[in-house]
């Protein structure tokens, strides 16, 4: 019958179709000879266009340098968790993986039902065929304080304030900000496998050096836009007094620093305002004795230790020991202030006595602070920034 068709339609000038049955394998083999093109061509130019290291390192670290890529949210966060955790955003990693080249970052879905989807995102290093997988799960339900318009909802529950908190279905908008900052977490997890660690060490110090120039240069400014910021997010200023424990305007280039990290991770869901409100109060210890705070390394020296009337009073002393011993060298203080000196990270730096270190000179950033230059048994290092109240030193490797 097929072939009487067939000859009918050849001898009227007709044309005879594929079968239905044979459409989608026709369809199946062009799908796959159009992605194993794609993968060949990728790795083909990989090859033919190996990257340069050196070049890697000088185009990402001069991104770094710069104060509006330093000062995003999104290239350093901050964590409340202990005395704090910072580690490199999802921003850092896309100028990295764009300036090291030859890398395929893709997501796809591989599963989807009516209360969730799967999508599983891998990057791969073209260059040495490494490939890191994740799979993530994403909800198609949101949390809020009361069911929807008609009354519907999937489950609640009951917070830590004992008010009912509503499950409900997620609307395009929201099931779509919730995928793509899953996708996000889980692209920053799997770039920072293929990035080189030492490369991640030299851009986090940068960015977190930039950030505390910024600071100390105008304080008033960064306090404000970090003001600004956390009242986007409804989180008022008497709150940030309440967190730091003391008024904003007397906030040290380290603090405002920090906070600027947190405000990153809330943003970017890491996350929340009450989290890290919990974390501090979980972690308040009591006030350290003043003979030996600084000295043990899991009990280093906080602008908030510092702030007791003990640490003051152990400040003062080495002050005037300090200004003794410089007179005595015929150096006398620049300005009558006094300053605490700090480490990158905002930690007071202490002395072989255990008293922090303070000094009344006023030195520029970039200086050289040593014995000669400072309080006499401070270890050399580099003026990063300088406040009112306290200065930032990098020190220098032994010889």
């Amino acid at each position: 019958m097929s072939a009487n068709i067939a000859t009918h339609s050849a001898v009227f000038g007709g044309s005879v179709s594929a079968p239905v049955s044979n459409y989608g394998e026709i369809a199946a083999t062009a799908i796959a000879a159009q992605a194993k093109a794609m993968v060949e061509s990728r790795y083909v130019m990989a090859l033919k266009r190996p990257r340069n290291w050196d070049q890697v390192r000088q185009d990402l670290l001069k991104e770094c340098k710069r104060p509006s890529f330093a000062n995003n949210k999104s290239s350093l966060y901050r964590k409340p968790i202990g005395k704090g955790v910072e580690g490199l955003g999802i921003r850092f990693v896309e100028v990295a993986l764009r300036c090291m080249t030859n890398v395929l970052c893709e997501s796809v879905m591989v599963y989807a039902d009516d209360q969730r989807e799967v999508h599983r995102v891998c990057v791969t290093d073209l260059e040495n065929n490494n490939t890191w997988p994740i799979d993530i799960t994403v909800s198609k339900t949101v949390e809020r304080s009361r069911p929807g318009d008609d009354g519907a909802f999937v489950s609640k529950r009951t917070n830590s304030y004992g008010k009912e908190v509503f499950t409900v279905l997620a609307t395009e908008d929201e099931l779509l900000n919730k995928r793509l900052a899953l996708i996000s977490k889980a692209m920053r997890t799997a770039g920072l496998r293929v990035i080189p660690g030492d490369l991640q060490d030299e851009a986090e110090e940068i960015i977190r050096s930039v950030r505390l120039d910024e600071a100390a240069k105008d304080p008033d400014a960064a306090r404000k836009q970090i003001i600004d910021a956390f009242g986007e997010m409804s989180v008022p200023a008497a709150a940030l007094e309440a967190y730091v424990g003391h008024t904003l305007d007397t906030c040290s280039p380290a603090e405002l620093v920090e906070l600027r990290g947190l405000y990153g991770a809330i943003r970017d869901g890491e996350t929340s305002w009450k989290s890290a409100v919990d974390a501090r109060d979980d972690g308040k210890r009591k006030t350290p004795d003043p003979k030996v705070a600084g000295v043990d390394g899991d009990n280093k020296s906080t602008s908030s230790t510092m702030k007791t009337a003990a640490a003051r009073a152990a400040a003062r002393a080495a002050s005037a020991k300090s200004e003794k011993q410089n007179e005595e060298k015929g150096k006398p203080p620049a300005d009558g202030g006094l300053r605490e000196l700090r480490d990158i990270h905002g930690r007071a730096l202490v002395g072989d006595d255990g008293l922090p270190l303070v000094t009344s000179m006023n030195p520029q950033v970039g200086e050289i602070l040593d014995a000669d230059r400072g309080p006499p048994n401070l270890v050399s290092g580099v003026v990063v920034a300088v406040s009112d109240t306290s200065i930032m030193v990098r020190p220098l490797p032994h010889d």
